[in-house]
């Protein structure tokens, strides 16, 4: 099983300055819509829709994650459009929807994710190891550090999005 080790920021604004500036080059950009099947303690079952927002090609994603924190385990694979679909129907939940840019900043990979639903946005930065997550000096445009912080999850967010009456 594959080991998903980030650390993830809340992003104050997104750093416009830093793109004109070269510093922060973007890769891709993607509408991502995110349903949890099952949620059982530290495991997982979610289902995503991603649409390319260049080229608008669609990909469908089943994934299982397991542990809680900077480090978990996670299996991901494509599914069709019906599977995918009919999963959808099946929870008949609210989807969390969030689009994705992905860059480059000083070599490394980030991945800015602003929220649709809520006034949220984040960055996040994958590692090959632990030690090299806990060893990263985060820029002070990243924000505060919420890698163990249960209330930004994405799992969590997407909990009180099914009961908006709260």
């Amino acid at each position: 099983m594959a080991m998903e080790i980030e650390r993830k920021f809340l992003l104050p604004e997104f750093p416009q300055q830093l793109v004109q500036e070269g510093k922060l080059s973007i890769h891709s950009r993607q509408r991502i819509e995110q349903t949890y099947l099952a949620i059982d303690g530290p495991q997982e079952l979610r289902v995503r829709k991603l649409e390319d927002l260049s080229s608008g090609e669609l990909h469908y994603t089943h994934t299982f994650k397991n542990g809680l924190g900077i480090s978990r385990e996670e299996i991901e694979y494509e599914i069709s459009q019906g599977l995918y679909e009919q999963m959808i129907r099946a929870v008949r939940a609210v989807p969390l929807i969030k689009e994705r840019i992905t860059g480059e900043w000083n070599g490394i990979t980030v991945e800015i994710d602003i929220y649709d639903q809520l006034k949220l946005s984040v960055v996040e930065v994958e590692f090959h190891s632990l030690e090299e997550a806990q060893s990263f000096t985060p820029p002070d445009w990243f924000g505060l550090d919420i890698s163990e912080e249960k209330k930004y999850s994405n799992k969590t967010v997407w909990k009180e999005l099914q009961n908006p009456a709260r």
